[in-house]
Protein backbone atom coordinates (compact mmCIF):
# COMPACT_ATOMS: atom_id res chain seq x y z
CA UNK A 1 0.00 0.00 0.00
CA UNK A 2 2.88 2.03 -0.16
CA UNK A 3 1.88 4.41 -3.27
CA UNK A 4 -1.60 4.77 -2.28
CA UNK A 5 -2.49 8.31 -0.25
CA UNK A 6 -3.41 8.12 3.47
CA UNK A 7 -5.07 10.19 5.54
CA UNK A 8 -2.64 12.52 7.63
CA UNK A 9 -4.87 11.22 10.89
CA UNK A 10 -3.06 7.63 10.20
CA UNK A 11 0.43 8.72 10.25
CA UNK A 12 1.99 7.60 13.30
CA UNK A 13 4.67 10.19 15.54
CA UNK A 14 7.38 9.82 13.79
CA UNK A 15 5.85 9.84 10.63
CA UNK A 16 4.33 13.05 11.29
CA UNK A 17 6.90 14.29 12.52
CA UNK A 18 9.15 13.74 9.12
CA UNK A 19 6.43 14.96 7.12
CA UNK A 20 6.75 18.55 8.95
CA UNK A 21 10.59 18.18 8.89
CA UNK A 22 10.34 17.79 5.22
CA UNK A 23 7.60 20.48 4.56
CA UNK A 24 10.27 23.26 6.57
CA UNK A 25 12.83 21.86 4.56
CA UNK A 26 11.61 22.45 1.76
CA UNK A 27 9.84 25.84 2.51
CA UNK A 28 13.65 26.99 3.73
CA UNK A 29 15.07 26.05 0.41
CA UNK A 30 12.32 27.09 -1.43
CA UNK A 31 10.89 30.22 0.18
CA UNK A 32 13.87 32.91 -2.15
CA UNK A 33 12.07 31.64 -5.15
CA UNK A 34 8.27 32.38 -4.01
CA UNK A 35 9.01 36.11 -3.35
CA UNK A 36 8.82 38.50 -6.77
CA UNK A 37 9.50 41.98 -7.91
CA UNK A 38 13.11 43.47 -5.81
CA UNK A 39 12.13 41.73 -2.46
CA UNK A 40 14.07 38.50 -1.95
CA UNK A 41 12.68 36.54 0.86
CA UNK A 42 15.17 34.01 2.75
CA UNK A 43 14.51 31.75 5.97
CA UNK A 44 17.67 32.40 8.16
CA UNK A 45 16.77 30.79 10.88
CA UNK A 46 14.75 27.53 11.02
CA UNK A 47 14.36 26.47 14.84
CA UNK A 48 13.04 22.80 15.32
CA UNK A 49 11.78 21.18 18.82
CA UNK A 50 11.85 17.63 19.76
CA UNK A 51 10.13 14.67 17.94
CA UNK A 52 13.34 13.21 16.64
CA UNK A 53 12.85 10.69 19.94
CA UNK A 54 9.92 8.93 17.70
CA UNK A 55 12.56 8.22 14.93
CA UNK A 56 14.49 4.81 14.59
CA UNK A 57 18.27 5.21 14.24
CA UNK A 58 18.26 4.77 9.87
CA UNK A 59 15.39 7.57 9.89
CA UNK A 60 17.17 10.18 12.11
CA UNK A 61 20.41 9.76 9.94
CA UNK A 62 18.54 10.78 7.18
CA UNK A 63 17.06 13.64 9.11
CA UNK A 64 20.38 14.39 10.82
CA UNK A 65 21.50 14.81 7.17
CA UNK A 66 18.75 17.18 5.81
CA UNK A 67 19.41 19.63 9.05
CA UNK A 68 23.26 19.71 8.44
CA UNK A 69 22.45 20.23 4.99
CA UNK A 70 20.43 23.14 5.73
CA UNK A 71 23.57 24.60 8.57
CA UNK A 72 26.43 24.48 5.73
CA UNK A 73 24.35 27.56 3.55
CA UNK A 74 24.99 30.19 6.50
CA UNK A 75 22.01 29.47 8.16
CA UNK A 76 21.06 29.68 11.69
CA UNK A 77 19.35 26.02 12.53
CA UNK A 78 17.98 25.50 16.30
CA UNK A 79 17.00 22.43 17.95
CA UNK A 80 15.75 21.57 20.76
CA UNK A 81 15.99 17.69 21.71
CA UNK A 82 17.31 15.04 24.55
CA UNK A 83 18.93 12.78 21.49
CA UNK A 84 22.80 12.60 22.34
CA UNK A 85 23.15 10.97 18.96
CA UNK A 86 21.83 14.39 17.48
CA UNK A 87 23.30 16.45 19.90
CA UNK A 88 27.12 14.97 19.23
CA UNK A 89 26.86 15.83 15.29
CA UNK A 90 25.63 19.37 15.79
CA UNK A 91 28.71 21.70 15.36
CA UNK A 92 27.45 23.99 18.40
CA UNK A 93 25.37 23.17 21.73
CA UNK A 94 24.09 24.86 24.49
CA UNK A 95 23.68 22.11 26.89
CA UNK A 96 21.19 23.00 29.76
CA UNK A 97 21.64 20.72 33.18
CA UNK A 98 19.17 20.71 35.87
CA UNK A 99 20.00 20.94 39.46
CA UNK A 100 17.78 21.20 43.12
CA UNK A 101 19.40 24.67 43.17
CA UNK A 102 18.74 26.19 39.27
CA UNK A 103 19.39 25.09 36.14
CA UNK A 104 22.99 25.54 34.60
CA UNK A 105 24.50 25.75 30.88
CA UNK A 106 26.99 24.94 29.06
CA UNK A 107 28.11 26.36 25.67
CA UNK A 108 30.12 24.17 23.48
Amino acid sequence: NADEPRPVATLSGGESFLASLALALALAEGLSGLSHGRSRFALESLFLDEGFGSLDPETLDVAIQGIETLGSSDRLVGIVSHIPELAERMPGRISVRKAVGGSSIEVS
